[in-house]
């Protein structure tokens, strides 16, 4: 057998990323044939100084061209304070329609030139996250849920937080608040099965955890539309599973029930698809009602009656934070918001 050597040739390793020099705000200057002072008025979007646009275009694409970003912590310097509004990932599972209250929140903030920074505080809670979080000092903080107390506010504002926003049921000293009244959300529910003729209500309680400052309100709000009439109220823990679902509409004509509000659309769609399988007629044997208004409802057959939820517009709530983080001195401001209405089809 015969064998050949090959020589590989070498090829010339790539330049190091670290013997390469970082790109500065002088290297945009030069490019663009600005100063610097212009560079840094473009790119921190400066308003109290006016640059013409075919400038700001030149700034732009030479800092481009560069790779040139802004130094986020320089800034923070020079500003006194950061650009980054931080929110904590919520630690219960959030709905389609709550999900996108946050995106468009994020939009609007990106807009007013902060930086949104989910925090993913795993296994923190109250004050102990509170201290997690003014690690970072941010500028504001957006708190969905519970859990955060004044101390926590007080540990926010001390590290250089000028905003700390609560968004829940309940208001937290020291920090503004946008009230969710979703007891309203229960109450529109179990007004309208009762409208209809119903008088045995199930109420779903979702098994997840994290879930219970909103479930909660929701059961006590059908309560409270039911005080003084001859309806009855009956708690039904679920979990988001296709076999607890199957398994309480296998005993639902045990129970007695002509009608359920399913916490959610999401929750109302997996137990009618469990009613479905169990022969349990909807409307004829069961009323259903869900809330969120999710557009998969619309396309269920019967269509899904549900509880429309109108949330706080994310250009307003980022307005509130812009205002709060100008103006750090103000009073905390308490708005209520979130507001219910029944949208009616067949499913009840």
């Amino acid at each position: 057998m015969r064998y050949v050597m090959v020589q590989i040739p070498k090829t010339p390793a790539p330049a190091s990323s670290a013997t390469r020099s970082v790109p500065t705000s002088a290297d945009v200057a030069r490019l663009a044939g600005v100063s610097r002072a212009t560079v840094s008025y473009v790119l921190n979007n400066t308003s109290a100084v006016r640059i013409s646009e075919p400038t700001r275009r030149r700034v732009h694409e030479a800092a481009k061209e560069l790779g040139y970003v802004p130094h986020a912590a320089a800034r923070s310097l020079r500003a006194g304070h950061s650009r980054m509004v931080l929110m904590p990932a919520p630690s219960f599972p959030i709905g389609s329609l709550y999900g996108q209250f946050l995106s468009d929140l994020q939009l609007a903030l990106g807009r007013l030139d902060y930086t949104v920074v989910q925090h993913g505080s795993v296994g923190l809670h109250g004050d102990e996250a509170a201290r997690a979080w003014a690690e970072l000092r941010p500028v504001a903080v957006l708190v969905s849920g519970c859990g955060l107390g004044p101390k926590g506010v007080t540990v926010l504002k001390r590290s250089g937080a000028r905003a700390v926003v609560s968004l829940g049921p309940e208001s937290v000293e020291g920090a503004h608040a946008l009230l969710m009244d979703y007891e309203a959300v229960g109450h529109c529910a179990g007004s309208h099965l009762y409208a209809r003729g119903r008088r045995r209500i199930g109420v779903v309680v979702p098994a997840e955890q994290g879930l219970e400052s909103f479930s909660a309100p929701r059961l006590e709000g059908v309560r409270r539309a039911l005080v003084g009439t001859d309806a009855t109220v009956t708690e039904l823990p679920l979990a988001y599973e296709e076999e607890p679902a199957a398994r309480l509409a296998a005993r639902w004509r045990d129970l007695g029930l002509d009608a359920v509000f399913a916490y959610n659309d999401e929750y109302a769609m997996l137990l009618m698809r469990a009613f479905q399988d169990a022969g349990v007629r909807v409307p004829t044997d069961v009323a259903v009602i869900g809330a969120d208004d999710l557009m998969l409802g619309r396309l269920l057959r019967p269509r899904l009656s549900t509880v429309h939820i109108e949330l706080p517009s994310g250009r307003d709530l980022a307005e509130l934070v812009d205002r709060a983080v100008r103006n750090p001195g103000t009073a905390p401001e308490t708005h209520k918001v979130l507001g219910a209405t029944v949208v009616q089809r067949e499913s009840s």
